[in-house]
This record gives C-alpha cells, sequence and structure tokens, in this order.
C-alpha cells in the first residue's frame, strides 16, 4: 500500500517540477529528506559557489538537516536568525542582514499544480528573501504542500498551517489557537501579516525547489 502511495506521490510531484520548471524555478525531485539533502549538497551548493547562508523558518527545511551540515564547513559563514538567548533586537537585525547572503534556505507554506509558491509571514523576513535580496534561494517543499491553485493554497494556509504554527510557539495568543481556524484578528502575536505569490522565478532558476515525496512541516 506505501508503494502505491508514494508511486501516486511521484506522479503529482513531477507534474509540480514540470509546472515550476515552466515558470523559471530550478526544480529537483527528492523522494525523502536525505535524498534531498544530499541533492543539496552534492546538486545545488557547487552551482551557487555560497559563502554566506542563512534561512527563514521552515520545518521542511530544517528535516533535511542542512543547517546542521553547513555548520560543519569551514567555507560558509552562517548568519543565524533564530538563536536562544538573543536580543529581540540583534534577531532582527540579524534577518535584515540575511537578506544579502548568497545563499537563503526556507520552504513554503503551499505550492499550487501551476507551479506558484504561496506563503504568509509574520515578520516578513522569509517571504521578502523569497522575493529579492539573496543571490540564491532553496526552497524545500514536502507533498502535502500541494493544492490545486491559489484559492486552495489561501484557504489550506488559514484553516490549518497558520492555526497550527501559532499552537506550536508557546505564549502566542491569537484566537485561532482556541478556534482553529483564521479569526482575521488584531493581536499583537498575529502570524498572518505578509502574503506573497510567487509565480515565477527571476531572475530564471535563482529559486530553486526541492520537491520531497513525504509530509514534511505544516
Amino acid at each position: 500500500m506505501q508503494q502505491s502511495i508514494d508511486i501516486y506521490w511521484k506522479m503529482r510531484l513531477e507534474k509540480c517540477r514540470d509546472a515550476l520548471a515552466k515558470n523559471n524555478f530550478l526544480p529537483f525531485l527528492a523522494q525523502n529528506t536525505e535524498s534531498a539533502l544530499e541533492i543539496i549538497l552534492q546538486d545545488i551548493l557547487p552551482q551557487v559557489e555560497a559563502t554566506t547562508v542563512s534561512w527563514g523558518d521552515s520545518m521542511s527545511m530544517r528535516a533535511t538537516g542542512i543547517l546542521e551540515e553547513i555548520e560543519k564547513r569551514k567555507e560558509f559563514l552562517l548568519l543565524k536568525t533564530f538563536e536562544p538567548g538573543v536580543p529581540r533586537e540583534e534577531i532582527i537585525e540579524r534577518r535584515r542582514q540575511a537578506l544579502l547572503v548568497d545563499l537563503f534556505f526556507t520552504g513554503s507554506n503551499a505550492l499550487t499544480e501551476q507551479g506558484q509558491l504561496v506563503n504568509l509571514d509574520m515578520v516578513g523576513n522569509r517571504v521578502a528573501a523569497l522575493t529579492f535580496g539573496p543571490k540564491h534561494v532553496v526552497v524545500v517543499v514536502g507533498r502535502n504542500k500541494i493544492v490545486p491553485d491559489v484559492a486552495a493554497a489561501m484557504e489550506r494556509i488559514k484553516s490549518f498551517a497558520a492555526p497550527v504554527n501559532a499552537i506550536r510557539h508557546p505564549g502566542f495568543k491569537t484566537p485561532c489557537i482556541k478556534t482553529s481556524t483564521c479569526m482575521d484578528c488584531s493581536s499583537p502575536d498575529r502570524l498572518c501579516n505578509s502574503w506573497t505569490i510567487t509565480e515565477k522565478s527571476f531572475p530564471k532558476s535563482r529559486v530553486k525547489v526541492v520537491l520531497v515525496n513525504q509530509d514534511l512541516g505544516l
């Protein structure tokens, strides 16, 4: 049964890969997170020749183990934008500086079958880097993020990804924590502040998308 499910998702991911390529993204298809890490290390890193690296919060990206691998390598300067004990002002400044790195890693809230990346951000550093700044961006996307179109992507984010993300942050006080869906709140902890719909990569191949045949993240 599991093999049949994997084959089904492989076919859907291949269609998304083709759609992404038509939209000037550089897509890769990985069977699992181990394969995704291998693709990043062997295919992407040698191509981009990066020296400075940073990231935007993503459970999918973290699942590959790429950040731990980057930290081991002396040729990379990893700008840490999430670090316990560092004052908030310093973290925000690091996130501003992260927009100037050679290579930025992140995930995506949703991927349409037409090859569009749809994201909703709290602070905006993740979607800002996806749009402009870093020379190269690598986006890790699990199969569970695939949706038919932009409307379905927004519904998925509002009704599932954003509320669950709020719930996983202890201390956040948003209505969706209790209702399980977006209430279009005005809470200081509101996660839903900046939408981006990335129709195409500009310049061509700047945004590389690693599609993973596993459910990853939210």
